[in-house]
């Protein structure tokens, strides 16, 4: 998230609050931006958690997913992104992670990236990523050892 983006003071706010979840109504999101919020917003889906959409960079880029809007109170809930506890990593004869959607996307949330910043981290594209994540496509050979590599520094998996 850059700076002069709107959305950037959001994104601070976000990221430092240190909680798990945060709960924000859109008045108090309003005075963080120092400026008001589309009427759309008080709809659910200005809320969802789509990676293309300037203002839910914010909160993913933090970490965090939009888990709960209440049209009522307009209450927005933050929930931390968590990887899945449990994954099942196969490998290869050769040592090497069988890499799958669920585990590429586990990663990357793992770090608490997107898409953009995962492929930017493993100097692939974007687009690639998302292919990963949807299963069109695997991981070539040397990308999954790169995987490897970023999963093990990052402590996605211990190794033995």
């Amino acid at each position: 998230m850059k700076s002069g983006s709107k959305y950037y003071p959001l994104y601070e706010k976000i990221l430092r609050n240190g909680k798990d979840e945060i709960v924000l109504t859109i008045s108090e999101i309003e005075n963080i931006l120092g400026s008001s919020l589309p009427p759309s917003s008080e709809d659910k889906p200005w809320w969802s958690n789509r990676e293309n959409a300037l203002q839910s960079g914010a909160w993913l880029e933090a970490g965090y997913k939009v888990s709960d809007f209440d049209s009522k109170t307009k209450e927005v809930t933050f929930s931390k992104i968590k990887a899945k506890a449990s994954y099942k990593i196969r490998k290869d004869e050769s040592g090497t992670v069988l890499w799958n959607e669920e585990l590429i996307k586990g990663l990357r949330e793992h770090m608490g990236l997107t898409q953009a910043q995962f492929a930017e981290e493993l100097g692939v594209r974007q687009q690639t990523v998302s292919e990963w994540e949807q299963g069109i496509y695997t991981p070539t050979r040397a990308s999954a050892k790169h995987l490897m590599l970023v999963a093990e520094k990052a402590e996605f998996y211990k190794t033995k």
